[in-house]
């Protein structure tokens, strides 16, 4: 990637800062807040946040809104990250100040990781007896496996993310990932667990499965994994997804089949027991995309005890026509209703 002189100029002026470059090499280690920078930098609030804003400008770094937190990342895209990427690969990793800076970067992550851990502790044993109730992870996973394929994906959003698990299985896949969720402290979860497992091409945002942060055709695969069942409006979530999928991209649902344990809605907040085949379907087929897939996954429990079966569907949008079949269609059209 080449850059017009101006711009080169400026991004080496706005990076060749020592605060600066120091914040570029600790956001290029995954998503931070304000307060975090200032524990590792050691540095008053304004005077990080001014660096903050240049660098945002610059188109070096992004912001966003989390609550009452604003977090930082590293840009991926755009005409300058391929020369950031090659100035913080230049530098010594063993400069004293970037060790101390990595030593507190640590730390940092060493706190996220309790908070997250000891919200998922209160909740363990909740979801525990719910996995009893249906197959494995691991069955599901390889599900997915066999029905996602091996061929890479540019682009993954994964609606509901809970603790990450959808952006962890399938790292290997995807060039970028977004996961999202509307209570915090399971982003703290899916944070605290991707910052483990060293991901930092997948982002985690705050945000509404009704209303998604993001723009028409952003993605070529989403995944809707075990949300749908807690919404009132579940159809309404299948529309927002379908909305971001790009042409021939495909939307993947894995939920509950219909069932009668009426308990887990009282003590689970599940707002609907399951989905029927049909139902789904009828969701997706509305929004103009079609099933290529469709998969029950039966626990093999002993016979009489409660049990839930995980149904899995595959939809595709529609491959975008080209120019020439366009006017085609547009030609027919007309001439149809001049006749």
């Amino acid at each position: 990637m080449t850059l017009v002189l101006d711009k080169l100029v400026d991004v080496l002026k706005t990076a060749g800062e020592t605060t600066r470059f120091r914040l570029l090499m600790l956001l290029s280690a995954g998503d931070l807040t304000v307060s975090d920078l200032t524990d590792i930098l050691g540095q008053s609030q304004p005077r990080i946040s001014r660096h903050l804003k240049l660098l945002s400008e610059e188109g070096l770094i992004e912001r966003y809104q989390e609550g009452a937190w604003a977090y930082f990342r590293l840009c991926r895209e755009g005409e300058a990250s391929t020369l950031v990427r090659q100035l913080l690969n230049a530098v010594d990793q063993t400069d004293p100040v970037l060790v101390k800076d990595d030593e507190r970067l640590a730390e940092v992550k060493r706190n996220r990781a309790e908070r997250a851990q000891a919200y998922f502790s209160r909740n363990a044993a909740e979801w525990d007896e719910l996995r009893r109730l249906h197959v494995s992870d691991e069955q599901v996973e390889n599900a997915l496996s066999s029905l996602i394929g091996s061929e890479k994906i540019d682009a993954l959003l994964d609606l509901g993310t809970g603790t990450g698990w959808i952006l962890q299985q399938f790292q290997s896949l995807y060039r970028r990932a977004v996961g999202i969720d509307a209570s915090r402290d399971m982003l703290a979860v899916a944070r605290a667990n991707l910052d483990r497992a060293g991901i930092l091409k997948a982002s985690i945002r705050h945000g509404d499965i009704f209303n998604i942060p993001a723009e028409a055709g952003d993605f070529d695969l989403v995944t809707i994994h075990q949300v749908l069942h807690f919404l009132d409006q579940p159809e309404r979530a299948v529309t927002e997804a379908a909305r971001v999928l790009r042409p021939g991209g495909r939307l993947i649902i894995v939920d509950l089949a219909p069932h009668s344990l009426d308990y887990l809605r009282d003590e689970h907040a599940h707002v609907r027991l399951g989905f029927s085949h049909q139902a789904v379907q009828e969701w997706l087929e509305k929004v103009g995309l079609r099933v290529e897939n469709l998969l029950d996954l039966k626990p093999a429990g002993t016979k009489g005890s409660p049990s839930l079966t995980v149904s899995i569907w595959v939809a595709r949008a529609p491959v975008q026509a080209s120019p020439i079949e366009q006017r085609e269609k547009h030609d027919t059209l007309t001439t149809e209703a001049v006749s």
